[in-house]
């Protein structure tokens, strides 16, 4: 069993800052790409940034320049620091884990957390 949580979510002005936690924990035998997602009301979950365990990151158009990736692999933690935040950056974010699990067959699977909600308003 695995379980993916995030923490560190909440309400925020304009132009401010969030700094996201994820901590995958359970039966992992190699954790892979971790990445973040968000889904606004009413619209499909997005991409948002993705980290593999060597460090190569993807993010988004949106968020380029304004949020940074970055993972301990020794903690099995992925975190998101959001800059200059903005209205429309308001979203559940959910974290999701890819990973090998530590007993036989090794499958290959990804887990989600349950989200955080950050919401950025005045």
């Amino acid at each position: 069993q695995v379980q993916v949580v995030e923490s560190g979510g909440g309400l925020v002005q304009p132009g401010g800052s969030l700094r996201l936690s994820c901590v995958a924990s359970g039966s992992i035998r190699l954790l892979n790409t971790m990445g973040w997602y968000r889904q606004a009301q009413g619209k499909q979950r997005e991409l948002v940034a993705t980290i593999t365990s060597g460090g190569t990151t993807t993010y988004a158009d949106s968020v380029k320049g304004r949020y940074t990736i970055s993972r301990d692999n020794a903690k099995n933690t992925v975190y998101l620091q959001m800059n200059s935040l903005k209205p429309e950056d308001t979203a559940v974010y959910y974290c999701k884990a890819e990973f090998v699990t530590a007993t036989f067959p090794y499958n290959y699977l990804a887990v989600w957390g349950q989200g955080t909600l950050v919401t950025v308003s005045s």
